[in-house]
């Protein structure tokens, strides 16, 4: 019996590790001094699923190093970087793949929420993987609008799973992170 517990332990932390957000490579815009800088740092230090911040203040970037097993948000991420008066210019997140199937326009549940892949080619994904944030407010006006013509889901624009997704896919209504490779 013993055994037996400690397998599904085993097998239970393998697949939590399996589907996790590892770090994330934040580009602050908006950030003109030392001052502007340590206000976002600051901002970002205290959600509670970030272990460290490394920062490269000559490209305004952040690097938010991921305490293991936790539940990510990224729209929390954001809100901190615009409550110290800033945007997010750009969102790179190392993820942690277990053979999880993309392709084009396909809603993917991964690490407790939903992404919908954009502009990829069908392939499998395995270890660790960089994937770009595109939804609004996570890249540029430009940008948002360059990627809303590669769909026709209407859940880009809005960020909200709608009718467009497939039903396998999620709940109408629920958060959905548009990425790409």
């Amino acid at each position: 019996m013993k055994t037996l517990l400690i397998a599904f332990a085993l097998i239970g932390v393998q697949f939590t590790a399996s589907a996790q957000y590892k770090k994330a490579s934040l580009q602050a815009a908006g950030l003109t001094c030392a001052m502007c800088s340590n206000a976002t740092f600051k901002a970002l230090k205290t959600l509670p699923f970030i272990d460290k911040i490394d920062t490269d203040l000559n490209n305004t970037t952040f690097i938010l190093h991921f305490k293991p097993n936790s539940n990510v948000n990224l729209d929390q991420i954001k809100g901190k970087v615009e409550g110290a008066g800033f945007s997010v210019a750009k969102l790179i997140v190392t993820a942690n793949f277990d053979k999880i199937k993309v392709e084009n326009d396909t809603h993917i549940p991964f690490a407790g929420q939903t992404l919908h892949f954009m502009n990829v080619k069908p392939q499998t994904l395995q270890g660790d993987k960089d994937i770009t944030v595109i939804d609004k407010d996570f890249v540029s006006g430009k940008a948002f609008k360059q990627y809303s013509t590669q769909t026709k889901m209407s859940c880009y624009k809005t960020g909200i799973m709608e009718s467009c997704c497939k039903p396998e896919s999620g709940s109408a209504g629920k958060r959905v992170y548009h990425v790409t490779i």
